[in-house]
């Protein structure tokens, strides 16, 4: 059970911690020059793990067996990045941006599924769909 609970906890703190840092950006700073130090910190990171969790794997071998996914996230990730920013400069709120942005992936989502993975839907996701939108206009309600 743990090992199916620790990894959304894990997302659910560092999404939380990731809100607050991309409000916090100063509003004179570049989001690209922001998001180099951002990326710089995180490859450290990141490679420092694979070494110590890894240990003995080659890291420049892992390279040889990726195929097109990593490259492709790396290029949304910084549109993840670079949209959040500047919809917080925007005026966005964190209580309410990161719910309507993810009401409407949600709602994206079902699809993907089942379009790319032939995930059923079912009419607990339309009822599902229909909420999420009826959320968003709530949201959004002055």
């Amino acid at each position: 059970m743990l090992d199916f609970i620790w990894p959304i906890a894990l997302v659910v703190v560092s999404n939380t911690i990731y809100q607050i840092c991309a409000k916090s950006v100063p509003n004179e700073v570049s989001p690209f020059a922001s998001l180099t130090v951002t990326y710089l910190v995180g490859a450290v990171i990141t490679a420092i793990l694979h070494f110590v969790l890894r240990p003995g794997e080659s890291f420049f071998r892992q390279f040889s067996t990726m195929n097109w996914a990593p490259y492709v996230l790396g290029l949304v990730i910084v549109g993840l990045e670079v949209g959040w920013i500047y919809a917080y400069k925007a005026g966005w709120q964190v209580s309410s941006g990161s719910v309507v942005q993810s009401a409407f992936l949600a709602v994206v989502l079902i699809f993907v599924g089942f379009l790319l993975y032939k995930e059923p839907v079912t009419w607990n996701k339309l009822v599902g769909i229909a909420l999420c939108l009826g959320g968003i206009v709530f949201i959004n309600l002055k």
